[in-house]
């Protein structure tokens, strides 16, 4: 079998003249999940990716597309073909090499795929590349065959991982991140807590800050952390505001007194169960600790890094090593599902930044022990 790395092969982004090409080779390299013609013109312009393929002769053999994350250290291999006249070449791993220096390169530190479990010929090739399989997803392809889900350390470092094994829950709402964060430590905690829609709810509406932005409003900290001691768990909370939270996200004068209203019940509720709120910054020291100690915390973060949007965000908190801090992060669209979304690695220095939320600069995080 030839090298092709010692032939004229040719590794190169993907441009807008390509997609016919590429479609054509879409269409014959997979019988469905295919990309459409229209979703490969969106990602041969799009900013958020890395698009290459290997061509011979101005001939395309096959192509590799990675979706970068924003706001976070994580890659995707989201799809990966080679042609059948091409194959057998090492074409697909050399694409897959190409991409994971290009991730890498764009300061991503993991790369993650899911490939189909009867496709042993990829798996083999993941494998032999570095990818450890870490889950399944049951019934994922449209022909309802499962996936193997893979990871990759594309940027290495000594790793100090600790953390609890922490089920993923995905929020049925707009506005229950909180909950699902909290469902999410309590399930790791206590293996007979059973999450569900219903609890989700209750948990809002024992949470919630009544007004927050537009919509329906946000889950307050010390709401959280009363909801988790009902429920029999030891909370503390961190807060780095004394006054009522959120109050410079809504503009009427009768909203801003609800919310101090509802931030002044839940103080005073937190005072008569003993529940501790400390009126401090955390640090990422403490977090550590916190977790090495068998807790997890629940963190409010701002979304603008990942998604553009400025809206208060809870996520839980489940390792931390010496570059990262991992996050089952309840929120997902149909790119970034559970795959991506737990055991989600952010930078340290981008999460200093992000756990600070609005003009009032908050930051706060409910610890959570069994």
């Amino acid at each position: 079998m030839p090298s092709p790395e010692k032939t004229d092969l040719v590794i190169r982004p993907a441009m807008p003249a390509d997609v016919a090409a590429l479609h054509d080779l879409e269409q014959s390299s997979f019988a469905r999940d295919r990309l459409s013609r229209r979703r490969l013109r969106h990602w041969v312009t799009a900013d958020n990716c890395v698009f290459l393929l290997a061509e011979r002769d101005t001939s395309l053999l096959g192509y590799a597309l990675v979706i970068l994350r924003r706001g976070t250290r994580l890659a995707r291999l989201y799809s990966l073909a080679v042609a059948s006249s091409a194959r057998g070449q090492g074409i697909g791993r050399c694409l897959v090499s190409a991409v994971e220096r290009a991730a890498s390169d764009s300061g991503r530190f993991f790369m993650r795929l899911e490939v189909a479990e009867h496709n042993q010929a990829a798996i083999a090739l993941y494998q032999a590349l570095g990818y450890r399989a870490f889950g399944r997803y049951l019934n994922y392809y449209q022909d309802d065959s499962h996936a193997l889900r893979m990871q990759k350390r594309i940027h290495y470092h000594p790793e100090n991982l600790h953390r609890l094994a922490v089920p993923w829950y995905r929020q049925t709402t707009d506005f229950t991140c909180g909950p699902a964060a909290a469902m999410m430590a309590m399930a790791a905690l206590d293996s007979s807590y059973r999450p569900s829609v219903s609890e989700e709810l209750a948990l809002w509406r024992e949470a919630t800050t009544i007004f927050m932005t537009s919509g329906h409003g946000g889950c307050h900290p010390v709401g959280l952390g009363l909801a988790l001691r009902a429920r029999g768990f030891d909370a503390s909370v961190y807060l780095n505001r004394e006054g009522p939270l959120f109050i410079d996200s809504v503009r009427a004068a009768g909203k801003k007194k609800v919310i101090s209203q509802v931030d002044a019940d839940f103080r005073a509720a937190a005072t008569a169960a003993g529940m501790q709120v400390v009126p401090e910054e955390f640090t990422q020291e403490q977090l550590q600790q916190w977790l090495g100690s068998g807790a997890l915390v629940l963190l409010l973060v701002s979304t603008y890094r990942l998604d553009g949007k400025k809206v208060p965000h809870w996520v839980t908190l489940v390792g931390m090593d010496d570059r990262c801090l991992y996050v089952h992060d309840p929120d997902s669209d149909e790119l970034w599902d559970q795959l991506d979304s737990s055991y989600l690695p952010i930078a340290r220095e981008d999460f200093a930044r992000m756990s600070m939320f609005g003009r009032e600069r908050l930051r706060t995080a409910v610890v959570v022990r069994s």
